[in-house]
């Protein structure tokens, strides 16, 4: 079937669209004023400072100019996904001539004031960046850094069989480590159930200053490349507007001939052995194409100088000037624009109408459609604790029992994504109900696989990251499992869309979208046979930098404080929520009614587990953040009553992190008075932390009583040792808390040194059995929280 224009007319229709958006974005560049050159342009006409990227902005407004017509023609539901990092000018000006931009901003009016200000208002003062931002309509994808668009698309199109993600992929994104392991989303595209993505690789030849592998790659071998992945490579190759014009028409047209075929057959049941040849489309175009052929006798067009401004001095300079204006004088302005400068009504027609338009697609602004998460009730899955510490559950195991509940309520609406490791961190459960979405040949002997599955495994931080954070901007919930040390991989797509979040928040017109949700185990405290390149905690240092209207961080101690803040989280919307939870089996603390109360507070003294009486002062406060710490925690204090039964101990527990800021930094900071009850205002603080000891230190810095805090957290000592061991080496165990609390109670300045003794003793006992036997000493393994009277109370 073609659907491509057949007429030379419709041709110059489609050539004059394009033009217009080559125009407006030339102005964005350049222009403060005299928007449409009514009169010669002059210096102050030109912006004082020019900011901007031209080189791939032709090439993008070609590729929505022609799927603005393969919308029309097929009636489809499209995203436009700009992968090329700065290409804002061509992004902007689409929206704009399809009246999507003014919508939206009423006062970039459509016409000539609007275009001033439209001009104006790019790469300027109080203006809008240079890149595909959440400023711009129908935009998902942040285009500051390169490397995720196509695994945005590919999350954006899950679960939503109408919808195509036309992804546009620049020749220097796609040397990036992100976007060449993203090539490998169509091997978990189910054409039956989810949309399609339709890659268009874009190659002008050259980076910022270099050229490109894939541009200086030939014909052939991209064609081998890409029919290795999976796909059946179209090329678009030229610079002739008339020749590409045709060749990109025929080339979409079977694109799509393609994409609705396969769709049509796997909705039928005609579902095949083998995953389908997805079309994709290579355009070879140049770099800066209509723009300046050279300037001052160097190449410009089709070449890296072409990347950003390529005519500068235009304020100064008469000869760039004249260059400049000739160039936006090539595109025939009066013959695009009324008198008025309203685009012309023939071309106006070319666009797509109302939703349909790729600039107000609700797909674009998922919080538009987003549901609510069905939950159950977290007391279904609540740990019988009856006496605190005398339990030991998975937590994490509890918490796939609750996942399996959310995969039964939430048949297209949730998915979990992992790097291969959702069995490794307990949440197994999850396939009692679901599988691994896997689209590849499955062997009779395979565990867990099928077309169907709803759980994303692949061994690509990456594209879990990448494709979890699509599926929630287009508007749906996920959870993403990880192994805590190696969620560093995906560090800055994390500030990225911590970024986007942020603006967001002051565009009303951005419905909130569900939370981004970490749940990070395999943690540092238990690397039994993985070493020190597995012990890293650093993540939430990470996190804790961003602003405070966007993430939290949680560390529950068991299983039942992890329900609740999975729960809380998954409830959530534009947030970034950490959660770190261990997988081994630990002791449980906590009743499901106390942990609710717990973890609503955000830390809370646990008065069943010290030794000061009602009404009391404590001596010392033991504080904790995190299982491992809470643990050992409560083993000093267990020291503590039996060598100093006189002492009167505080054990404070803090499971939301940011309750340690004060409520000026952060919402969820605790008031001073109450903190100062707490923590009280002048004695010694044993703060037992999961992670790096000075986060504490930068949460707490405006605290009174902050100069007697003294944390105890990972130090960067690790190796291949036991869990215990672990904490010794980093000084966490219970000994050297219990240490660390007597040393700083001066009324026991001399009174127990032979108590200091016998616990430095027990380090180097310690020490001496682990690197001869290889595991923790006998009494150390079967530690348990001894009976405590009145601990079915609640904690504070």
């Amino acid at each position: 079937m073609t659907n491509a224009p057949d007429t030379a007319e419709e041709f110059k229709l489609l050539d004059r669209y394009w033009r217009a958006a080559n125009y407006l974005s030339v102005g964005q560049i350049y222009l403060m004023n005299n928007p449409l050159l009514r009169e010669p342009l002059r210096p102050e006409h030109i912006k004082p400072r020019l900011l901007g990227h031209w080189g791939t902005t032709p090439g993008l407004n070609f590729i929505y100019a022609h799927l603005n017509r393969i919308i029309r023609q097929r009636d489809l539901d499209m995203i436009y996904i700009c992968g090329p990092g700065h290409g804002g000018p061509g992004m902007v000006a689409n929206t704009w001539l399809e009246g999507s931009y003014s919508e939206i901003y009423p006062q970039i009016s459509e016409d000539a004031t609007g275009m001033q200000r439209l001009f104006k208002q790019f790469s300027f003062p109080g203006g809008i960046p240079s890149h595909a931002a959440p400023e711009t309509p129908g935009s998902i994808n942040e285009g500051g850094e390169l490397g995720y668009s196509l695994s945005h698309a590919f999350g954006a199109v899950f679960d939503y069989p109408d919808l195509i993600a036309a992804c546009v992929i620049g020749d220097g994104e796609a040397e990036t480590g992100p976007l060449s392991s993203s090539w490998h989303g169509i091997k978990f595209l189910n054409a039956a159930r989810d949309g399609a993505v339709l890659p268009i690789l874009h190659l002008n030849g050259y980076k910022i200053a270099n050229p490109t592998l894939t541009g200086r790659s030939s014909d052939e071998d991209l064609h081998q490349l890409f029919s290795g992945y999976g796909y059946e490579p179209l090329f678009v190759c030229g610079h002739e507007p008339e020749k590409m014009h045709r060749q990109m028409a025929e080339a979409l047209d079977n694109a799509f001939d393609k994409i609705r075929d396969y769709q049509r057959r796997a909705r039928n049941g005609d579902t095949p052995e083998t995953i389908p040849r997805w079309p994709m489309i290579i355009l070879r175009s140049p770099k800066g194409w209509t723009g300046p052929k050279t300037v001052d006798g160097k190449k410009v067009e089709g070449f890296w100088r072409a990347h950003q401004v390529p005519v500068s001095s235009c304020r100064e300079n008469d000869e760039h000037r004249q260059i400049l204006e000739q160039w936006m004088r090539s595109y025939q302005p009066d013959d695009l624009f009324d008198k008025q400068g309203k685009l012309k009504p023939e071309l106006r027609a070319l666009a797509p109408q109302g939703e349909k338009r790729m600039g107000a697609s609700p797909y674009a602004n998922g919080g538009r459609l987003r549901r609510e998460l069905d939950t159950p009730d977290i007391y279904e899955f609540a740990v019988d604790v009856t006496t605190p510490g005398e339990k030991q559950v998975q937590s994490t195991e509890v918490l796939g029992q609750y996942l399996r509940a959310i995969f039964q309520r939430n048949q297209d609406n949730f998915r979990l994504f992992g790097p291969d490791e959702t069995a490794s961190n307990r949440l197994s459960d999850v396939f009692d109900v679901t599988s691994r979405t896997w689209m590849e040949e499955v062997k009779p002997y395979d565990e867990q696989l099928a077309r169907d599955g709803r759980v994303m495994e692949i061994l690509s931080e990456h594209q879990c990251q990448g494709w979890l954070e699509g599926y929630l901007l287009t508007g749906r919930h996920g959870l993403f499992n990880c192994y805590e040390a190696f969620i560093h991989i995906i560090d800055s797509m994390f500030n990225q869309h911590a970024k986007w979040l942020k603006v967001t928040r002051k565009l009303p017109w951005r419905e909130p979208v569900s939370s981004l949700n970490y749940l990070l185990s395999s943690h540092v405290w238990r690397q039994d046979h993985n070493g020190y390149s597995h012990q890293d905690p650093g993540f939430i240092d990470h996190v804790a930098n961003k602003k405070a209207d966007i993430v939290r961080i949680y560390l529950p101690p068991d299983a039942n404080t992890l329900l609740w803040t999975g729960d809380h989280c998954l409830k959530t919307w534009d947030r970034i929520n950490v959660i770190v939870a261990g997988k081994q089996p630990e002791p449980q603390w906590l009743t499901m009614d106390q942990a609710i109360k717990h973890c609503e507070a955000g830390l809370g003294i646990w008065s069943w587990a010290g030794t000061e009486q009602p009404g009391d002062e404590p001596d010392v406060v033991m504080a904790c953040a995190g299982d491992v710490p809470t643990m050992e925690t409560l083993a000093a204090v267990d020291l503590l009553k039996t060598h100093l039964p006189e002492l009167k101990v505080r054990v404070v527990n803090v499971v939301d992190l940011m309750t340690l800021q004060t409520q000026d930094q952060h919402p969820h900071g605790m008031e001073d008075a109450e903190f100062d009850r707490i923590f009280t205002g002048d004695k010694p603080v044993i703060f037992a932390f999961h992670g790096y000891p000075n986060l504490i230190h930068r949460l707490t810095y405006l605290r009174n009583n902050h100069r007697n805090f003294h944390v105890r957290g990972f130090m960067e000592e690790g190796t291949t040792t036991t869990p215990f061991d672990m904490t010794v080496m980093n000084e966490l165990d219970r000994y050297h808390l219990a240490q660390g609390a007597i040393q700083r109670i001066p009324a026991l300045a001399g009174k127990a040194d032979a108590i200091l003794d016998e616990l430095a003793e027990k380090i180097a006992e310690h020490h001496r059995y682990v690197r001869e036997y290889g595991e923790d000493l006998p009494e150390v393994r079967n530690w348990k929280w001894p009976s405590q009277q009145g601990s079915s109370d609640a904690p504070e």
